[in-house]
């Protein structure tokens, strides 16, 4: 099969922030659209993100004549702030429909709020109000009883539930009292929005013991799959007492998950099941791990959304987590994979290739890269973490009079070498005899999650021969490279990622091992189910709650149980309708 064509990219950063990466195909002028935030007197800047090896201006001697590959940017169109309308929604959900009096129409003595517009912002045209100026505030003729109404519609949103006569007097007052001291009437409201927000109720999912009502149920259920207030729609169904119904919150189910806010719950979810909020709390050494760059950073943090995000999308078994027929790649990661015929910058699923040791969680750069150090690569904290987090079986910790195993770098010893000595202490036998196995099966992969046969030392005899194999993957068009030229590292010791389990079950490799694991299909449907309850309730899963855990899953397929079915039977559980 004759591979694709090598599809250039282009980042674009704001600040340090990475804003995205662009195809740039060859010679085939390409426009592309980014809707993002920007703030005033920050900057936008511009790299040939695949080509980041290429810096002619290292090379003063030679850049003026450099015929190497490059990204040529055209021009760039900036167009904000974007309103559909104006008054923006965010003005109407504070002030409503009261209209905006221009200051210049005011009496001279007329209190003006503090701050009525963005830095730098004076005017502002949606082409439906033309010449409509921002230097202008809201102005009732009553402003108690226009306090009132808007504090009337914006309490019930801000707290989930209808509000009493008492509490919209309450905070009435405080606007009231405000105005009174000379203020206007938007830094009136203010400070009876600031108080709400400031409120335990709007802070807080302020959950009475026992069964939920239904306003309760819909607020629960729109931070599980939105992270944010119920919308109209739930608000509507829990103000009709119908939310409990089984059919109804599966519909609901559907549908926020459909919605775009559920990439809230993606990210969110899967920053704290695995950890990954924690993926940039290391950097690669560059000496050892020269390849690793913004560019393949973006690509290895992208994937574990992705494959959940199509997990939850064909709602695949949850078995997949540890062993799917698929990956979820761009052509960086792809390359990174050694996959082939992957084009561009958009992810996609792939059918896993042969030898390639990839699908589910385990194998995906991210988890490696969260699992490691800069530097080198531990089987105990690897292995701790998949206890941990995909069995659903966290270790002990370790006696405080035990020193931590520190992997040479060198390249003298492998750390199974050093474990060895480790694992003869009686005082950590039955946890290691837990811990090292899935951490000696994941030594197939290094810091980044390249696949891997040998370990990379900072010493030992260099490798022409491995820094010319480098270059040849990593600039094929032939362009010089400064960061590979000086690439000293050395193939070390070979990588031993055999093991046997607490069990008695010995195998070969990763993948075998994942074999082992992809097995006990009920258990990671369990450990999965497990996850869901902690995350949507706030609540750990205890003994007494085992029994309907069990329920969960069998109700979701048992040892066929899928992602979304798990979902389903969570949101429909004692566990998620009571506290």
């Amino acid at each position: 099969m004759k591979p694709s064509p090598r599809t250039q990219a282009a980042g674009i950063y704001y600040g340090s922030r990475v804003l995205g990466f662009l195809d740039a195909p060859s010679l085939k002028p390409t426009g592309h659209l980014l809707e993002v935030w920007l703030d005033p007197d920050d900057y936008l800047k511009f790299d040939a993100a695949s080509l980041w090896e290429v810096h002619p201006y290292h090379h003063k001697d030679k850049a003026a004549g450099f015929t190497g590959p490059g990204v040529a940017i055209d021009y760039l169109e900036v167009e904000g702030p974007l309103h559909d309308e104006w008054p923006p929604a965010s003005h109407k959900r504070l002030f409503g429909d009261l209209p905006i009096v221009p200051f210049s129409k005011l009496p001279a003595d007329a209190p003006k709020p503090k701050r009525t517009t963005p830095r730098r912002v004076k005017t502002y045209d949606a082409g439906n109000s033309p010449g409509l100026l921002t230097f202008g505030t809201v102005s009732p003729s009553a402003p108690a009883a226009e306090a009132e109404r808007l504090l009337t519609e914006f309490l019930p949103r801000a707290f989930r539930r209808p509000t009493k006569t008492d509490e919209i007097a309450r905070f009435t007052l405080l606007a009231v009292e405000r105005i009174a001291t000379g203020a206007c009437f938007e830094d009136g409201m203010r400070a009876a929005y600031k108080a709400a927000l400031c409120s335990p109720e709007f802070l807080f999912l302020c959950e009475p013991l026992g069964p939920l009502d239904d306003y309760a149920l819909a607020s629960r259920l729109s931070y599980f799959l939105w992270n944010s207030i119920p919308d109209a729609t739930l608000t509507a169904i829990a103000e009709k007492s119908r939310l409990r119904d089984p059919d109804e919150l599966r519909k609901q189910v559907d549908r926020m998950l459909a919605d775009s806010k559920s990439e809230r719950f993606i990210s969110d979810f899967l920053d704290q099941w695995l950890d990954l909020r924690d993926i940039d709390a290391t950097t690669p050494d560059r000496r050892l791990y020269p390849e690793y760059n913004l560019y393949l950073r973006d690509a290895i943090r992208r994937e574990p959304y992705a494959f959940f995000r199509q997990l939850l999308a064909q709602d695949r078994s949850a078995s997949d987590l540890v062993a799917s027929d698929f990956v979820m790649v761009n052509q960086r990661l792809a390359e990174h994979y050694g996959i082939p015929n992957v084009s561009g910058t958009h992810f996609r699923p792939v059918p896993v290739p042969k030898d390639t040791h990839r699908g589910g969680f385990l194998t995906q750069a991210a988890i490696l890269k969260v699992t490691a150090n800069g530097t080198t690569t531990t089987p105990v904290k690897r292995g701790a973490w998949v206890n941990r987090k995909i069995l659903g079986t966290p270790p002990q910790p370790p006696p405080p009079d035990i020193a931590a195993v520190e992997p040479d770098v060198r390249g003298a010893t492998t750390i199974r070498e050093q474990l060895a000595k480790h694992r003869d202490n009686a005082t950590c036998a039955s946890c290691h005899a837990k811990m090292d196995p899935p951490g000696f099966a994941l030594e197939s992969f290094d810091v980044i999650g390249g696949l891997r046969t040998k370990y990379r030392a900072t010493e030992g005899k260099e490798r022409p021969d491995l820094i010319k194999t480098f270059r040849a993957h990593l600039n094929p068009e032939g362009a010089f490279s400064t960061a590979i030229y000086h690439t000293t590292f050395s193939l070390g010791q070979p990588v031993d990622a055999s093991g046997e389990t607490a069990t008695g079950q010995k195998f070969a490799d990763v993948e075998e091992y994942r074999k082992l694991l992809h097995a006990d299909r009920r258990g990671l449907a369990r450990n999965l189910a497990n996850q869901f309850v902690v995350y949507s309730t706030g609540i750990p899963v205890r003994f007494a709650d085992r029994a309907a855990l069990e329920q969960i899953l069998d109700k979701a397929g048992g040892d066929g149980a899928r992602v979304r079915s798990l979902i389903y039977e969570t949101v429909k559980s004692g566990l998620f309708l009571a506290k």
